[in-house]
């Protein structure tokens, strides 16, 4: 790939500076950011001072995080050969892999770079990448397997993740429709009394989904899939008697549906269907004293092959960084209560 990292020879093991070569300038520009900000967002999540000479850069810090950090930096400059741009969640998605060092080749050797987007799917408006070793693994499984639980907090890209994999089974073929449903819990008996026909009531509970659709297709596209009930969103109610074949169903929110509606969402699935349950075991909406269908369901159906489970934590979530210290610190108060 042509790069190369240079460590002075007159240094020992307490070197404090690894020198990183990249010989196309334009790219490296590119890698260091606007008024270096790609530099600065390493440095503060690493630990590690970065300075610019020439075509080089400069990684000074303790070992380890020199390592990592140089490790970042070429993962980081591959995807730019490669023609993809950097933006901070690509970084942040470098840095959370934890990416091994790449050893420097021997004259005349090449060496294949780790990218971010060894895991990568397709979708009609944008590429989308798994950001943590969690995301990567619960992509995978979504692959691999008929029924798939995304188990964590908010913002882990639970539903996100979901959604992009149905686009991209819909796009390749492998699906004819995808299915979307939610719990309306938060509507409850209070539906009635809010405007319009039923689906201006129930909207709003599923603006989530039309919001992830809408970052994967076309506007006009969505609306038109729509309207040929290629595309559904619907709340979880509505999924009663059904049999869903050769499409891609997504049950968001399933911490709020009960037992009873679990096993009734878990046996509408069809020849050919995929169906993929996320939700949050610490935001339970259900009255006190009914049992959340998620809970029930992991419990029941762990080991049943053809079912994968996949759990996030605090460490996955891939919105504001303050949105991950909230909920660390949310779960230490609840350790200690």
């Amino acid at each position: 790939m042509g790069i190369s990292a240079l460590t002075p020879p007159t240094r020992a093991e307490d070197v404090v500076e690894t020198l990183l070569e990249f010989p196309d300038n334009r790219l490296l520009i590119d890698l260091c950011g606007g008024y270096d900000r790609n530099l600065a967002q390493i440095e503060h999540q690493m630990g590690v001072h970065i300075l610019r000479r020439g075509n080089r850069l400069a990684v000074i810090g303790d070992r380890g995080a020199r390592e990592q950090a140089a490790a970042v930096l070429h993962s980081l400059y591959a995807r730019l050969e490669a023609g993809r741009g950097i933006s901070a969640g690509e970084i942040e998605a470098a840095i959370r892999m934890g990416h091994p060092m790449i050893e420097t080749p021997r004259d005349g050797e090449q060496i294949e770079m780790f990218t971010p987007g060894a895991v990568e799917l397709r979708t009609r408006k944008k590429p989308i990448e798994p950001r943590t070793e969690a995301q990567k693994a619960y992509v995978a499984n979504l692959f691999a397997n008929e029924l798939g639980f995304g188990i964590g907090p908010a913002g882990t890209g639970k539903t996100y993740l979901a959604v992009a994999v149905g686009v991209t089974m819909f796009i390749s073929g492998m699906v004819e429709k995808i299915i979307l449903s939610r719990p309306a819990v938060e509507a409850g008996e209070r539906l009635g009394f809010l405007p319009g026909d039923m689906k201006e009531k129930v909207d709003p509970y599923m603006q989530p989904l039309y919001d992830a659709l809408n970052d994967f297709l076309p506007a006009k596209q969505v609306q038109k899939l729509l309207e040929e009930k290629r595309i559904e969103i619907a709340p979880l109610a509505f999924m009663r008697g059904r049999t869903l074949a050769n499409a891609f169903v997504v049950l968001d929110e399933a911490q709020n549906a009960t037992t009873m509606q679990m096993k009734m969402f878990l046996t509408r699935l069809g020849e050919g269907s995929r169906m993929v349950i996320t939700g949050d075991r610490t935001q339970v909406d259900l009255p006190r004293g009914v049992p959340s269908g998620l809970q029930d369901a992991e419990r029941i159906l762990k080991g049943v092959k053809g079912v994968s489970f996949n759990y996030f934590t605090a460490k996955d979530v891939v919105r504001h960084p303050l949105v991950a210290r909230i909920i660390e610190a949310y779960d230490a108060d609840e350790a200690t209560g």
